[in-house]
């Protein structure tokens, strides 16, 4: 897991491109590199050593004249390196190199060879493929300079001063200067009409435990993001089984405004249950606010949602990097899979439902998959996500959708998840918490969390200041006090149209209230109806 820089055109100034790489160092504190081809393209990467730990320095050449970086894991590199590859000559044993074998094998069509979560540029004289994984769990931006420089970067602030355009790069997409954007990953479940898979819980049970295997590669010691929700202990009471086949203890973390917190309460009843080394932390209402300022520029988004939940993940992250963990595993993803957000319970039909689970899988990359990265990147921590395995998706998003609905199961959201791993003779979790309610991370940290965050955004912005918001940001316009409160510092790092439209607001359907806070919803056991008082929150 590193940062990426690439500047395909000649005439930029390599001491500058140096310095525009070091404003994403926390990506890859470990070490750095630079590379300008002979035809004055440049490479950059900071590195943050997962595998390989003493030769798999980057940029990488290939056996002739490609050069590559590389963000991410690719978890089938030995299978790779003994199949296809076999022929080629490695220099390192990184996982990396792979991509740019098989780019001097394939020419442009790899991509679907990869298993993992990346983003990367290959350049070969004046040729070059820049690609992101399928689900964009890795993140990349793309821009344009006035001299018609391509520009390739981890995240935006390299390049948007430096760009006139700059946007997100798609996942599932690779780019080549000849065919121009290519979408290689097209997964028959995209066809919301082929949701037709009977449903198999041995096979959930089964391919979420392989999913959860691969993410296990490292060099480094890994541990797991214990909310206490379903998700997050699921992965987690995988993992320990899989690690304890090896005799290794796994390492869990939660955080909370303190120990009666939600989350806090089951995720210690999980550690207890599972026999992790367990770590809880606590953070302030204060030190919350203290921190929004930087964790709008590490994050490059100012949706609320967002920012909500990704606060509390900034400082589990730092207490993590400072024990020494450089890997963790986390749940995102399940509820976008299985309709796990309460307002799931209100779609008007089996139909809408799985068109509802496609999309939000599909804009994953937008809000939880960026909040994951850029918050636990920020203290050059990797996240892994096991629900995101592009085996698992094919076969979990194509389960009939009745099979996924809440109201199937009396309201009851994730039913088949959870009834996948409910094997009394040998339990994976306390009942209490495999069938737990959905609790939202911005929620579960503490109740008091967001509305002292709405109560203190208000105080901050005046009537006047949100009346005029529209001519001040026409572009996707706050309409609430804590959504302008954001918006103004996201403004003040990234002022560029550009970087505005690279943000997607994260809204839930089907419900009267749209603050995207689980509270919202009625259907929440602590619903709080009034939560977004001081606007909607869209």
């Amino acid at each position: 897991m590193c940062g990426i820089l690439a500047i395909i055109g000649k005439g930029k100034d390599e001491q500058l491109v140096r310095q525009l790489s070091k404003r994403m160092t926390h990506r890859g504190p470990d070490e750095s590199d630079i590379h300008v081809t002979e035809n004055g393209h440049i490479l950059s990467h900071e590195r943050l050593s997962i595998i390989d730990l003493h030769s798999g320095r980057q940029p990488i050449q290939g056996t002739s004249t490609a050069w590559m970086v590389h963000n991410g894991e690719v978890y089938n590199h030995q299978v790779l390196r003994d199949g296809v590859l076999k022929g080629h000559t490695f220099r390192t044993k990184s996982d990396s190199e792979v991509i740019v074998h098989l780019y001097e094998e394939f020419g442009y069509d790899f991509c679907n060879m990869l298993d993992g979560d990346w983003a990367f540029v290959v350049i070969d004289g004046d040729d070059f493929i820049a690609g992101r994984d399928p689900m964009g769990v890795k993140p990349l931006y793309y821009g344009l300079d006035e001299r018609g420089r391509i520009y390739f970067s981890s995240e935006m602030k390299p390049i948007a001063d430096q760009c006139k355009t700059f946007s997100t790069f798609p996942p599932g997409h690779y780019y080549t200067p000849k065919t121009g954007f290519v979408k290689y990953y097209q997964p028959e479940y995209e066809d919301y009409l082929k949701a037709d898979q009977d449903l198999d819980l041995d096979l959930i049970r089964e391919t979420l435990t392989e999913a959860t295997r691969k993410r296990l590669m490292s060099d480094v010691p890994i541990g797991v993001l214990l909310s206490g929700g379903l998700d997050s202990s699921l992965t987690s009471a995988i993992a320990s089984r899989l690690l304890a086949e090896s005799g290794k203890k796994l390492h869990s973390f939660s955080i909370g405004l303190d120990e009666n917190a939600p989350d806090a309460k089951a995720a210690k009843k999980v550690a207890e249950f599972l026999g992790t080394e367990h770590h809880e932390i606590h953070f302030t209402i204060e030190q919350g606010i203290e921190i929004l300022d930087k964790l709008v520029w590490h994050l490059e988004t100012y949706d609320v949602t967002s920012i909500r939940a990704s606060t509390p993940m900034y400082f589990l992250s730092k207490a993590i990097t400072d024990m020494g963990i450089k890997v963790v595993l986390s749940g995102e993803g399940a509820d976008e899979i299985f309709g796990g957000y309460l307002y799931f319970r209100n779609a008007p039909s089996a139909e809408e439902f799985q068109k509802e689970t496609i999309e939000r899988v599909q804009k994953l990359f937008t809000a939880d998959l960026l909040r994951a990265d850029k918050s636990t990147m920020a203290h050059g921590l990797e996240a892994r996500v096991p629900f995101l395995d592009k085996a698992f998706l094919d076969m979990a998003v194509r389960i009939k959708p009745e099979e996924k609905q809440p109201k199937t199961y009396e309201g009851r959201e994730k039913y088949i998840l959870r009834k996948a791993f409910d094997t009394p003779e040998d339990p994976y979790l306390p009942a209490e918490v495999l069938w737990r309610q959905k609790e939202q991370f911005s929620d579960g940290v503490g109740y008091n969390w967001i509305d002292q965050l709405i109560e203190y955004c208000s105080s901050k912005v005046t009537d006047e200041q949100l009346a005029g918001a529209t001519a001040e940001f026409p572009y996707n316009s706050p309409t609430t006090k804590e959504a302008y409160f954001y918006r103004s510092i996201f403004h003040k790092y990234y002022p560029q149209v550009s970087a505005a439209q690279t943000v997607r607001k994260w809204i839930p359907k089907w419900q009267e209230n749209q603050d995207p806070s689980g509270r919202a919803n009625a259907a929440h056991v602590k619903a709080d109806t009034e939560i977004a008082k001081s606007g909607v929150a869209v």
